[in-house]
């Protein structure tokens, strides 16, 4: 069985200008592998400006990398046209951030839903249309009765980032971006929202890459993690083992940020430095901030395998064998 996806080290640089020295790297070297036969849920983590969302619109083919490639079942997605593009477009699908954006506040709902169905040519009659319409909203725990001829303002925005979900599923996709889909959500609907994740990766074989900020929700919703600083690999693998035992100074920063139900119980204890303005790209990123930083952090640090379902890209565990970044995907449980 072929791969789903295969992102060979990827990289993206912003400059300001052809001859301006100024640049901003957005994502450095990434590599990333998702089989076909394994539908799986992999969190995607870090502050903003990390390259998360950069990340998301290169994988949607939104924007193409400075170096690398972006292989999808086969085909770098930079050269597919014609119907190849129109079902790189089908089988890849994103649900955003805020779950009013993507609604026109002049259509009912059944308008978000009924366009990508005449666009792919989904259903043969009026009829069939809204029968694929009513199985994508139960599928998502929605009644269709409750939502289909409202506006979106007459909806929650958990039923509205719901819908978006339905819109997606209508589509029967291989691969779900979901960027951020719960960060504008009532504390209430995000286990809904997150339980509908679920359902899609166990129910109908849909491979999801989770991007957040919020690492109580990657906990939940996942079972391998992904932690980027500025467009770099600092931790990754099992997502039990990586919240639960951090090893990179940058991982355990921010699940020391994580305030728990306890009052007795402080957050945030470690020290945080503010991120520096042009601070030097070589060796770790996360030098400038890190309270364990030694000289030899001048020098980017490879990924060191802690584990087979385990590693981190810092010195403090040289002694450990190097990971080369096409074989990440390898302590990545599915």
């Amino acid at each position: 069985m072929s791969n789903l996806l295969e992102l060979q080290h990827i990289s993206k640089v912003y400059s300001r200008g052809v001859i301006s020295p100024n640049a901003t790297v957005a994502l450095q070297d990434i590599s990333l592998t998702l089989r076909e036969d394994e539908p799986t849920i992999l969190t995607v983590a870090g502050e903003s400006g990390s390259g998360k969302t950069t990340l998301a619109m290169l994988l949607l083919g939104f924007i193409t990398p400075t170096t690398g490639q972006i292989i999808y079942r086969g085909k770098n997605i930079t050269m597919l046209h014609g119907k190849e593009r129109m079902a790189f477009r089908r089988e890849v699908q994103a649900v955003f951030q805020d779950p009013f954006a993507v609604f026109n506040p002049f259509y009912t709902v059944d308008h978000l839903l009924t366009v990508p169905i005449r666009r792919f040519k989904l259903a043969r009659s009026r009829a069939d249309a809204r029968k694929k319409m009513d199985e994508a909203l139960t599928a998502v725990g929605l009644r269709p009765e409750d939502v289909l001829g409202r506006f979106p303002h007459q909806l929650s925005g958990g039923q509205r980032q719901r819908i978006n979900v339905a819109r997606a599923l209508l589509l029967k996709p291989r691969l779900l971006i979901a960027d951020e889909p719960v960060s504008m959500v009532d504390a209430s609907l995000r286990a809904n929202i997150l339980e509908t994740l679920r359902n899609l990766q166990r129910d109908h074989g849909v491979s999801i890459i989770y991007i957040t900020h919020d690492l109580t929700t990657a906990f939940h919703i996942a079972k391998s993690i992904i932690v980027l600083y500025r467009g770099g690999v600092m931790e990754a693998g099992d997502v039990d083992q990586v919240i639960k035992a951090p090893k990179h100074p940058y991982t355990q920063l921010l699940v020391d940020s994580i305030p728990w139900p306890n009052l007795d119980q402080r957050w945030g204890a470690r020290p945080i430095k503010t991120r520096e303005a042009g601070a030097p790209l070589a060796g770790c990123r996360f030098r400038a901030r890190c309270p364990m930083a030694m000289e030899v952090c001048k020098t980017r640090p490879p990924l060191f395998r802690i584990n087979d379902r385990h590693t981190a890209a810092c010195y403090l565990y040289e002694t450990q064998p190097e990971v080369v970044p096409e074989r990440l995907s390898e302590l990545l449980p599915v």
